[in-house]
């Protein structure tokens, strides 16, 4: 065994590499950003394929994450006597926290995947090298694209999350536990800021789109040219994005408090 082996196999040093390959990728990607303007129609189509097509899923599980927060969080405050507070309290976690990481985990897992699983595909077929070869730069046409689209989706989605949540909280709260409809609107909308909690989320949903799509773009067009390649590649952008996700939450949340 040479003196390199034990290098190729720790997992730190693997990982320190993929980090630093993915950040020069991105100074690339972000090179090929104003070449990829040429291709506006190919960034609405993958703006479609991101945003649109992951709707279902953000919608049903933003209305059952809602519900299951305000069942919970009735009985919880009912013990303090403070159910009034529910709205609030509903209101301020989803724009907070729960809207931008679950959905970007749900991203991940739909829409990152899928992006991983394309470009794997054509990096397998050729289809990148054909594209060199008729001097059609592959970052700028395939990469760019999606990865504008998933910065552009991910707050949208999240806003669509949050009504969603909200709206299921107030299905429980409201029309099954007989909470009063006024104190539930009345006190979310006194205590809810837009710039302070709702923004915070925005921003939050932008940088979570940026990191999921720029994981999931460099997982497919550096992958090994085999099927096995592609299918460790679509392993690797759900586990990635999830523990960035909730690293990089942690670090924004302790800026933006």
């Amino acid at each position: 065994m040479s003196a390199r082996e034990p290098l190729r196999t720790n997992v730190v040093t693997q990982s320190l590499t993929q980090i630093g390959l993915c950040g020069l990728f991105l100074l690339t990607l972000m090179a090929a950003i104003p070449r990829s303007f040429r291709y506006l129609r190919e960034t609405t189509r993958q703006l479609w394929f991101v945003g649109a097509m992951s709707l279902t899923i953000i919608m049903i599980c933003g209305l059952f994450v809602g519900m299951v927060l305000g069942l919970q969080l009735y009985h919880t405050l009912s013990i303090f006597g403070g159910t009034a507070a529910l709205g609030t309290v509903v209101a301020l976690s989803l724009y907070r926290e729960l809207g931008p990481v679950v959905t970007a985990l749900l991203f991940a897992g739909r829409a990152g995947t899928s992006i991983t699983a394309e470009i794997g595909l054509m990096r397998a077929t050729d289809q990148l090298d054909a594209m060199e070869m008729m001097a059609v730069d592959p970052l700028a046409y395939v990469v760019a694209p999606r990865f504008l689209a998933g910065v552009i989706a991910m707050p949208l989605l999240a806003c669509v999350f949050n009504a969603l949540g909200i709206f299921g909280a107030h299905l429980v709260g409201v029309n099954w536990l007989g909470m009063d409809s006024g104190t539930f609107w009345s006190n979310m909308t006194s205590s809810v800021d837009v710039w302070t909690d709702v923004m915070n989320g925005v921003w939050k949903s932008a940088v979570f789109g940026a990191v999921c799509t720029l994981i999931a773009t460099f997982q497919g067009y550096t992958t090994p040219p085999t099927s096995e390649g592609v299918a460790y590649a679509t392993t690797r952008t759900v586990v990635f994005s999830s523990i960035a996700t909730l690293a990089i939450d942690f670090v924004m949340t302790a800026f933006l408090m």
